[in-house]
């Protein structure tokens, strides 16, 4: 097994764990997200950039998913508590 299959069975194991612990804190989300890259850029060193495109759109679609989810401080709200 060369270092570059182990490090696409180690991208794919982390999405695979932080897409099942998504329910449980918006940070897995985030990090699933991050995991989605590390497939991508798998994905495209080894030659096979559709598999590199679409975990690149995993990423962003999952980043968004994470930018909608987190939670938001009351103080980013601008003004004074009433």
């Amino acid at each position: 097994m060369t270092p570059l299959d182990l490090f696409g069975l180690f991208a794919v194991i982390l999405m695979l764990v932080f897409y099942a612990l998504e329910k449980r804190h918006h940070i897995f989300i985030l990090l699933f997200s991050l995991s989605c890259l590390l497939g991508s850029a798998y994905g495209f060193l080894q030659g096979a950039w559709p598999f590199g495109v679409v975990e690149l759109v995993w990423t962003v679609v999952v980043g968004w998913r994470w930018w909608r989810e987190r939670p938001r401080s009351s103080s980013s709200s601008g003004g004074p508590q009433a």
